[in-house]
């Protein structure tokens, strides 16, 4: 039992919830929705995108732990590798079990699905083994993760992907400040990458308004979902800033994680309208009660 938990930890549960909510606002963006609201058409779509985005997500996370086995030891004996809960081997195993089920289940929806999840599958690997030491690869590959994975709710009509590409950079700024304010978790933050960060949150703010804009008719509806956000990934980030300790430092990467389901909300309410953009957002109560039992960084 205690493996099986060990195992458990290093796929960071609550993490993979807000990978889902990609997959929903991509989802949105496909312009699926009322399709799959009014008679559950496109069910089937979206329950491989969840799958998918499950395996490949959390066989990312895995693997992430594997790569940084030996630096565990020193930096992070708690977790389970170093610990002995787990081995090398058989983390290495189930992470690559994630990945080929979260690759299968997006060649159960298209062969633009199947190529979506191979690219998101290597560029998670290569962020693992070298992209996060990198100082300004390292945030763009972990974005481009993220990006890609946004387009992957979205090739639920493949033919929508060369419309709205770009909104897979909304994520891919966003992760990039998280990478960034990361980089202090350990033995603390630099002020100025702090603020980088900063203006690139408000630059995804901007964005979501405009894009709400041009999308919807009632675009004010976003706004409340930009406020919710604010008020999670702010109020740390400036704590932060006051005190870049490693600490500090932890909860304001975890806000932001855990708040990229708030993101996915206002994304998605761009495209669907609110009501929906509510269904994303419940997600994040679940997201933060599994945060409670498994860690997040």
């Amino acid at each position: 039992m205690k493996r099986l938990i060990a195992h458990i930890k290093l796929m960071r549960p609550a993490n993979v919830v807000t990978a889902i909510a990609d997959i929903m606002a991509g989802f949105a963006a496909s312009g699926m929705v009322v399709f799959w609201l009014e008679n559950a058409e496109g069910g089937p779509t979206l329950f491989w995108l969840v799958m998918s985005t499950i395996g490949l997500y959390a066989g990312g996370v895995v693997f992430n732990d594997v790569f940084d086995a030996e630096l565990d030891q020193i930096e992070r004996p708690e977790r389970p590798i170093p610990s002995g809960a787990a081995s090398v081997f058989s983390a290495g195993t189930f992470g690559a079990l994630l990945l080929a089920a979260g690759i299968f289940s997006a060649w159960m929806v298209s062969d633009t699905s199947l190529l979506l999840a191979l690219f998101i599958a290597a560029c998670a690997l290569v962020y693992d083994g070298w992209g996060k030491h990198q100082a300004v690869l390292g945030p763009v590959n972990m974005g481009l993760c993220r990006g890609a994975n946004l387009l992957l709710g979205v090739s639920a009509v493949p033919a929508v992907l060369t419309e709205v590409w770009y909104i897979s950079l909304i994520p891919i700024v966003y992760i990039s400040a998280i990478t960034m304010i990361s980089r202090g978790e350990v033995h603390g933050g630099d002020r100025s990458t702090l603020r980088w960060a900063g203006i690139m949150y408000g630059v995804i703010f901007i964005s979501l308004i405009l894009l709400a804009w041009v999308f919807s008719a009632a675009f004010w509806q976003v706004l409340p979902f930009l406020a919710l956000l604010a008020y999670f990934i702010f109020p740390p980030l400036f704590r932060a800033l006051r005190d870049p300790q490693p600490k500090h430092i932890g909860m304001a990467v975890k806000a932001g994680i855990l708040s990229l389901i708030i993101l996915d909300a206002a994304l998605a309410t761009a495209f669907a309208g609110w009501l929906y953009g509510l269904l994303v957002v419940l997600l994040f109560p679940v997201s933060r009660l599994v945060a409670k039992a498994f860690a997040v960084t």
